[in-house]
């Protein structure tokens, strides 16, 4: 089946290289650096090396717990970050600057999963949430490389895919030499689709403490608004005009709208009277605010009364609600959560966030907690406290990867 895998993979390969070509008219970084989508690097490796993918913006926000920790275990390696994404790499540059090695994966074919392994020669790897690729998996175990999977997550839909090639999947799975669970329900359906050695860790995301610097400037300009500010977070295609076709022209509010993707700014500045590249304070008439930076979500969340989580009102599976919560935001989500189902079970049970059927509830709800800031202030509280009940995931992810290294006979300092 893994030969049939690849054979298909090989006839799209001319489709892959077009499409890197089509993305890269809004993002330039698409077409930067493809050689190494074809296992060809320039980036100088080191004789000690742990490597870790973070497919995007998200994982790549989540993963800099665990790479600080290991960073301080392991201080005479060096940490190699690889993503897919044009925003997964800016982001990493923003994210560890100069202390890790930064390049792209390669595409899941056995001759340039080789030239990559065997380029920077890691010592262990380490794949963010659901990124199981099954010639680099094997390639991995021909080469004697131990693979973690790291805050992984499995929701019922994915598992039933990954289900129906199990000649294909499964060997992938079992080569894991560890998977770090987010949940008792992930970990059960990693160990049916073949993962043996899995252990409940917790969510990373819990770990990933909001910039304080940012916190202090959002509270800040939210005061010198003198207005509600409703955030519109982490928005996906569609969803801005779902949601602020619901919210009425006659009220005070400042609306805030975050996309999720960066090529998508220039789209949605369509819908905003203003935006925070050019004016970071928006004119007292502005209805709709464009927040288009890389970076900053927690400015943005400690800038907003409430905030309404994207991704949830198309079936999308949602975002990430974790990041609001930490920075003291009430959380309005809609019904699309699979990709954020532990966390958003634990907010509602919490009552640090409401859960609505549509845009429609959803912009009706936060305007009636802008109403009401009682309520606000306790589902802010309820949300710190959440987080803060729920870390300690990183340093469980750093137990599991360093018992992996010792297993394998891996000297550390």
């Amino acid at each position: 089946m893994r030969r049939l895998y690849t054979a298909l993979l090989r006839l799209a390969l001319p489709a892959l290289l077009l499409r890197l070509w089509w993305r890269g008219r809004r993002e330039p970084g698409y077409r930067s650096f493809v050689a190494e989508r074809l296992g060809r690097y320039a980036t100088p490796r080191s004789e000690k090396l742990v490597w870790v993918h973070a497919v995007s913006v998200g994982e790549a926000r989540a993963a800099a717990p665990l790479v600080h920790m290991l960073r301080r275990a392991l201080p005479d390696h060096a940490v190699l970050m690889t993503c897919t994404t044009a925003a997964g790499r800016q982001m990493l540059k923003q994210v560890y600057g100069e202390s890790v090695l930064i390049a792209y994966l390669p595409y899941d074919f056995p001759r340039t999963v080789q030239r990559f392994l065997e380029h920077f020669r890691p010592r262990l790897g380490v794949l963010m949430e659901t990124e199981v690729w099954p010639n680099l998996l094997s390639a991995c175990s021909a080469n004697g490389v131990p693979v973690v999977l790291a805050n992984a997550r499995m929701s019922e839909k994915s598992a039933r895919g990954y289900a129906r090639w199990p000649s294909l999947t499964r060997p992938a799975f079992a080569s894991l030499a560890a998977v770090c669970a987010q949940s008792a329900a992930d970990a059960e359906r990693l160990r049916a689709l073949g993962a043996t050695t899995v252990q409940v860790t917790g969510n990373l995301k819990f770990d990933v403490e909001p910039d304080p610097r940012q916190l202090e400037h959002g509270q800040a300009w939210r005061a010198a608004l003198a207005r509600p500010v409703l955030l519109l977070a982490s928005t996906r295609e569609g969803e801005e005009k779902l949601l602020l076709g619901q919210v009425p022209p006659t009220d005070n509010v400042l609306v805030v709208v975050v996309p999720r993707h960066p090529q998508r700014f220039d789209e949605v500045a369509a819908l905003a009277e203003s935006r925070r590249t050019h004016s970071p304070a928006p004119a007292p008439q502005d209805r709709v605010h464009l927040g288009d930076t890389m970076g900053e979500m927690a400015f943005y969340f400690a800038a907003s009364d409430v905030a309404v989580v994207g991704g949830s009102f198309v079936p999308l599976g949602g975002q990430n609600l974790i990041e609001a919560l930490a920075a003291g935001a009430p959380v309005v989500i809609g019904p699309s959560i699979f990709n954020f189902a532990e966390a958003t079970r634990l907010a509602l049970e919490a009552g640090a966030a409401i859960q609505v059927a549509d845009a429609r509830s959803a912009v009706k709800e936060a305007l009636s907690l802008l109403a009401n800031p009682q309520k606000r202030a306790a589902m802010s509280e309820a949300g710190k406290r959440l987080c803060a009940a729920h870390r300690g995931a990183t340093a469980r992810h750093l137990a599991a990867c360093l018992k992996v290294l010792d297993s394998k006979n891996v000297v550390r300092p």
